[in-house]
């Protein structure tokens, strides 16, 4: 089976790359993509435990490289997913949306401090990716609230006294610049977009180069994944989807963890995937 969009501790996962691995070869998948914010900094270690677990018997699992870009299109968050980048390309332009990430961690944690709520940021190493989740788990461990829900509500989101926005990277940006690096570009999780209508917001990511719209996620009703199945036939778009997984504790702002491989999808749809890869690298 298929499972297309994850995260590790190189982002706002709670599991690393390994244990990522071993949790997808007992949930029955064939390939996974590691598609951690910003950073491919679990691509190598998820790599070379399948290929330690196969040579002990296990299912052999193969890796999917991607990524999650962090955009925004107007002035609204919104996610690019990227399968297959080129990695030399790719790095330079990462580091920077990296350095970005840990400014705004550093500019949330002084805002905190000022409101008399001094947190210890976790180690922002080479390669991790620090966001808000990580904000919000730091003030649950010094305990002034009492879930990162809780923290997300009262300080870290839109409007709220702690809240910094991101450096401004445009999603029509991010998509040429995945087209740029050989990989494709999916739309994640659009109803989850909170800056407009999906047909209306559509046309402009086709213009930059859009290949795809995940059309299975967690948040999505069975009407919205009929929408976007449409929506990818009418503009031969490719359909991917996925679990959102950041481990089996709730999400990093305390929801239910969705289930790894959630979607049972087909090695089948990997195929077109694969080769709009080869398509986006020469054009």
């Amino acid at each position: 089976m298929l499972e297309l969009h994850c995260h590790t501790t190189c982002s706002d996962g709670t599991l690393t790359p390994r244990q990522l691995v071993e949790t997808a070869i007992a949930a029955g998948v064939k390939a996974l993509a590691i598609t951690d914010h910003d950073t491919l900094s679990g691509w190598d270690e998820a790599v070379q435990a399948a290929m330690a677990l196969k040579t002990r018997g296990c299912d052999g699992l193969e890796i999917v490289p991607g990524v999650e870009l962090s955009t925004v299109h107007g002035d609204r968050s919104m996610h690019i997913l990227g399968y297959y980048p080129n990695r030399d390309q790719l790095l330079p332009i990462l580091h920077e949306r990296l350095a970005s990430r840990k400014r705004r961690a550093i500019a949330m944690q002084e805002k905190l401090a000022a409101l008399g709520y001094p947190i210890e940021l976790p180690q922002m190493g080479h390669g991790m990716a620090p966001g808000r989740p990580h904000v919000a788990a730091a003030m649950v461990q010094a305990g002034y609230v009492k879930s990162s829900q809780e923290a997300f509500d009262r300080f870290l989101v839109s409007g709220k006294p702690a809240y910094v926005s991101y450096e401004p990277f445009a999603a029509v940006e991010g998509i040429r610049v995945l087209r740029d690096c050989g990989a494709v570009p999916v739309w994640a999780h659009p109803y989850l977009f909170r800056g407009g209508e999906v047909t209306q917001v559509l046309p402009d990511l086709l213009a930059a180069g859009l290949m795809g719209i995940e059309v299975y996620h967690p948040s999505h009703t069975p009407n919205q994944i009929e929408t976007l199945r449409w929506l990818c036939q009418k503009h031969n778009l490719l359909i991917t989807g996925g679990s959102d997984y950041h481990g089996p504790t709730p999400d990093p702002k305390g929801k239910h963890a969705p289930l790894l491989n959630g979607f049972n999808l087909p090695l089948d749809l990997l195929v077109p995937l694969q080769r709009a890869s080869s398509q986006s690298e020469n054009c």
